[in-house]
């Protein structure tokens, strides 16, 4: 066992007296040793659950023959961080997570792990972590949120919170309305009741092989979430006699599944980040260009909130994700999952129980996967759209740039109604680098839905979008504004094509005049300069890369 450097042998009597001393047994001493990573935190819906997981989880390893160890990862809530500089901070916290599981697994020599999750960067961080340690690991989702409910309406965050605001500016609601959906839009704990960034994640998660089957829409308060977590426990025992490791997981094959579910669900765009970075850590080649390949082949099958009207929930009771691979099945790699089953198995023994949350291949809500990458004199690196929550109308456009160099200049102008019809607003310094931290807009993009003018704006930046966005936004786009690339160029007026079809966008300015605004161009002052974020903006490559840390990349920065 990979615990025994830290309990075997004369030399290691310090370490066990250590040990003893936390109430381990002597018979505990000879078990192996697991690591339950939780993300738990008080502020954090998603995460308020995972008290209770945590000891169904050591009930499950104990049950199974092991020794549990709890520790804690930092959670951050994406939704409460929106909008200030909180969400600067958002992403960087996944290369925090993976770092924190690989010191603390390091440091304590475990036999293998249980990585409890559940929010935006928490999930692809704690995979990220999995892939660099290689170790036995199984991932446990916390489970999304209920409905929330106004009378007979069924309500959900963002389109009951964050565009609401937009209405309300608009006057379509008072402020009584505006105050009873706050109220009323998350009526307990969970992930955010559309398929966003975490519940993207999950989904992905499962896709991949990484948890048990029907993990990522079991929901926050089931029974079955318990379940599952308990099985997890015992599982991982098996996962550690047999050391079936991550890496063997999450091949190449497995990542073109998880794509596939992508683009059949109409994920949240920050998975091409995410998947980027997972892939990097298990030393897997995933292009870019593969989900482009992948977007055209595979068709839109599952609808659910920002782009449609359904809820997590409601893809849990039509059969989760094995309804959706037992769909797809016949376009999907067989790969091993940590359940012992391979995909192929888990979708042969599903049940579709609603074929209109969860569409026929041949009924699909659109030909093509949710996702595109966008390519262009504007991006030449590539851009990231959700073309399935962008209106036929709007998937070729030409617009007008309207240029801003931070998220809260485009708010207050799109709040004090400085934007119109024709309008492409461009939010630019906001990259990994330039950010630093590239946030999230779901600010802006709520406020441009709220008031009424996703069908006639555009909005484009280097910086992202939630999970939670719909209509004509298009982020990642790389190389970012601070590394110099055409985004710092762009001028009040410019002409803005977007061709999502054709996966292209341009700036109709020719490549001289553009080539004469750089040589005038001054990188702009670092917005940082001490701390965590800083020394992040120092390391973090292009989105374009998945926004890793690159110590070469680092060196170069320092040096101007």
């Amino acid at each position: 066992m990979r615990s025994d450097e830290i309990k075997k042998g004369v030399e290691r009597a310090p370490h066990r007296a250590l040990l003893y001393s936390t109430g381990v047994s002597k018979e505990g001493l000879n078990r192996p040793f697991v690591g339950i990573a939780s993300s738990f935190s008080d502020i954090v819906p998603g995460h308020l659950q995972m008290r209770e997981l945590e000891r169904f989880v050591e009930r499950g390893v104990e049950a199974g023959g092991g020794t549990p160890f709890v520790f804690g990862i930092p959670a951050i809530c994406d939704g409460i961080a929106m909008g200030h500089i909180g969400m600067k901070y958002s992403l960087p916290s996944r290369e925090l997570i993976a770092d924190s599981i690989e010191s603390v697994t390091r440091a304590h020599s475990f036999d293998g792990l249980i990585l409890i999750t559940n929010c935006d960067k928490i999930t692809p961080g704690v995979l990220m972590a999995a892939a660099r340690l290689n170790l036995p690991s199984i991932v446990v989702t916390a489970g999304p949120m209920l409905s929330g409910r106004l009378g007979k309406r069924k309500l959900s965050l963002v389109r009951d919170t964050f565009e609401a605001i937009g209405r309300f500016k608009e006057g379509k609601i008072d402020k009584d309305e505006l105050f009873s959906l706050e109220e009323e839009a998350c009526p307990g704990v969970g992930s955010c009741q559309g398929l966003y960034t975490a519940n993207t994640m999950a989904c992905i998660t499962e896709a991949l092989g990484m948890s048990l089957p029907g993990s990522a829409t079991a929901l926050a308060v089931s029974g079955k979430k318990r379940r599952i977590a308990y099985e997890s426990g015992r599982r991982i025992m098996k996962l550690i006699e047999e050391n079936i490791l991550p890496r063997s997981i999450m091949t190449r094959q497995a990542f073109e599944n998880a794509v596939k579910i992508d683009m059949a669900l109409g994920g949240s765009t920050n998975t091409v980040l995410h998947l980027l970075a997972i892939a990097y850590e298990a030393k897997v080649n995933l292009p870019l260009s593969l989900f482009n390949e992948i977007s055209k082949k595979t068709p839109h099958l599952v609808n659910l909130r920002p782009g449609g009207d359904y809820f997590m929930e409601d893809l849990e009771w039509a059969g989760g994700i094995p309804a959706l691979l037992k769909t797809l099945q016949e376009s999907l790699n067989d790969c091993s999952t940590v359940s012992g089953k391979s995909i192929r198995e888990i979708a042969r023994e599903a049940i579709i129980f609603n074929k209109e949350v969860i569409r026929d291949v041949n009924n699909p809500y659109h030909k093509e996967g949710g996702i595109a990458i966008l390519t262009g004199s504007l991006a030449p690196e590539g851009a990231v759209v959700k073309q399935s929550a962008v209106s036929e109308k709007m998937k070729r456009f030409r617009g007008r740039a309207k240029i801003f160099n931070s998220e809260e200049e485009a708010v207050e102008c799109i709040y004090n109604r400085g934007i119109k019809r024709g309008d492409v607003i461009i939010i630019r310094y906001e990259g990994p680098k330039g950010g630093p931290g590239m946030r999230e807009m779901l600010s802006p993009t709520s406020a441009v839905v709220g008031m009424g003018l996703a069908d006639s704006v555009a909005l484009l930046t280097d910086g992202r979008f939630s999970g939670g966005t719909r209509g004509p936004c298009i982020g990642h786009i790389s190389p970012e504004a601070a590394e110099g690339g055409p985004l710092a160029f762009l001028e009040n007026g410019d002409e803005i094509i977007i061709n999502i079809p054709e996966r292209r966008l341009e700036v109709n300015v020719s490549r001289d005049r553009l080539e004469e605004r750089k040589k005038s161009w001054k990188k702009p002052p670092l917005r940082i300069k001490e701390g965590y974020l800083f020394r992040y903006s120092m390391l973090v490559s292009s989105a374009s890369k998945g926004a890793i840390l690159s110590s070469k990349d680092g060196e170069e920065n320092c040096v101007h």
